[in-house]
């Protein structure tokens, strides 16, 4: 292991590295930080929760100190995949940059557009943006990328499962062609290596490991659900934290309504757990992270927008509620606990529908995790699946008939009452108009509209409705029945004053 004041940083960041505790460099920081120093491009790649946030954060601090900022024009820019990474990176730019008269502004979506123009306005050394938020600003006139000294992508690899290259692209040729660039993924599949071949200038390649390995401190297991019930899998979770000492744990689901439900699941079984997804607002998502951050809630069930780069250091266990559909994620999620060199668990959960899924991962990673059991009742299911399954319509009407005694078949809409006209009543329509949508009390079944000397219909069926018997003759004057007055349309014979007034012409 290499001390960090072995790597040629200045006293005053030495001292900052040093009052947050750490006295080591990771492999990473040991090869990236002398060459970033040195002012080369870097291709870094490394699994997560190798410290690639410190690799590119300390020589970024150094080479920032001497000049000074412009009004909208930053000096440094990082580009990072999510809200969570991006504010995890403003982080460390304040912890490290102690001491040293370095501003920084955080461009995120969810808040205030007003609160960053300001920090842009009085000009920053570092910006620390999403693609999205940053394009924002620059298509507002409220930023210019010409004056970037420094330019740092950080997880490139979410950024291209997340579709944010052509945004990485438009900004690359918004920046100067002049300026060094430090690139950082934990995986490097082709689109990315077309990107660093397009923009980096003899990058100097740092492979602190094998792209997609595992960490060494990580203990993998699998629990294999015999059915792919959502409230089997449900059931499998709480069994499996209620077994383990879980210190804080990370609940990982596919999908961002997946997340609520499980989430709603643990807390209605008594588990202190919260749920963090995109559609969340900021502001939410912010108070969650940092309430886990601190301790004070014990689990976290999260998208994949918590699985990338978020530091998190004493995450005990990982759970897999899904198996991810591209096996980079699983790296990357179970990447957020064994930090820092210290020990953890993940669990993946596998029905027998996640074989191809799980091959991948496999794979990939290039081991076979330790399979474990756990004696369950899975009779438990069904309960919680009727109590959890919404409930279809006319559901309701049926149950609450059950509740009375009567058959659920008996159950019938009450017939309206006949019309009686009564003075000052609006007028109704034809009968013979509106008889098939007027009920009537004594009317029975409705019958078919098909004729009844059609083949194959019971004789007593309707006759065929025509709509030709009144075809010459006005609607005002179709009768209800026999002895029936017709029926009044309009205003009748009472004219209102106001429509026999003549209408005044214009003179040309």
């Amino acid at each position: 292991m290499t001390d960090f004041s072995d790597l040629g940083l200045s006293p005053a960041t030495l001292q900052a590295v040093a009052d947050t505790g750490y006295l080591t460099a990771t492999p990473i920081q040991e090869q990236a930080i002398p060459v970033a120093l040195a002012g080369r491009d870097v291709l870094g790649i490394a699994q997560t929760g190798t410290g690639k946030t410190a690799a590119f954060t300390l020589p970024m601090v150094d080479r920032l100190a001497a000049g000074r900022s412009k009004a909208r024009m930053p000096r440094s820019l990082v580009v990072a995949p999510t809200r969570e990474l991006a504010d995890q990176v403003a982080a460390a730019f304040e912890r490290y940059s102690k001491g040293q008269k370095l501003s920084w502004a955080l461009l995120i979506g969810g808040v205030s557009f007003g609160d960053q123009e300001t920090k842009l306005d009085r000009g920053v050394d570092v910006l620390i943006a999403t693609p999205g938020r940053l394009l924002d600003h620059f298509e507002r006139g409220k930023l210019l990328l010409t004056g970037v000294q420094i330019m740092v992508v950080d997880e490139a690899d979410r950024m291209l499962d997340m579709g944010f290259i052509p945004d990485i692209e438009r900004i690359f040729k918004l920046t100067p062609a002049k300026k060094q660039t430090l690139f950082f993924s934990a995986t490097m599949p082709p689109e990315i290596t077309r990107l660093t071949k397009q923009f980096l200038h003899d990058p100097v390649r740092i492979e602190a490991s094998r792209p997609a390995t595992t960490a060494e401190n990580i203990s993998q297991y699998i629990l294999r659900v015999p059915q792919a019930d959502p409230a089997a899998k449900r059931l499998a979770l709480r069994s499996l934290i209620s077994r383990e000492e879980v210190n804080n744990g990370i609940v990982f689901c596919n999908r961002k309504t997946e997340v609520d439900i499980v989430a709603k699941s643990l807390r209605r079984h008594g588990f202190d757990a919260s749920a963090i997804h995109g559609d969340l607002d900021q502001s939410v998502r912010m108070r969650t992270l940092e309430a886990f951050r601190k301790g004070e809630l014990k689990l976290l069930v999260a998208s994949d927008v918590a699985a990338r780069g978020l530091d998190i250091p004493e995450v005990s266990h990982v759970f897999n509620y899904d198996v991810p559909h591209h096996a980079d994620d699983y790296v990357h999620r179970i990447g957020r606990t064994g930090r820092a060199g210290r020990s953890g668990s993940a669990y993946m959960l596998v029905t027998p529908a996640d074989g191809r899924s799980l091959d991948k991962v496999l794979k990939l990673t290039g081991k076979t995790p330790e399979e474990v059991t756990l004696d369950i009742d899975y009779s438990e299911v069904r309960s919680e699946s009727r109590r959890e399954r919404p409930r279809r319509s006319g559901e309701r009407e049926r149950e609450r008939e059950r509740g009375r005694g009567r058959p659920a078949s008996e159950t019938s809409v009450a017939p309206m009452e006949p019309f009686k006209a009564t003075e000052g009543s609006p007028p109704q329509p034809s009968a013979d108009v509106e008889e098939d949508f007027v009920p009537s009390a004594a009317a029975g079944p409705k019958p078919s509209r098909r004729s009844a000397d059609a083949p194959g219909h019971s004789p007593g069926a309707r006759p065929a409705r025509t709509r030709d018997r009144h075809v010459d003759e006005p609607r005002s004057s179709r009768s209800r029945g026999e002895g029936a007055e017709a029926v009044v349309v309009g205003f009748g014979g009472d004219l209102p004053a106001f429509l026999a007034r003549p209408v005044p012409v214009a003179k040309s």
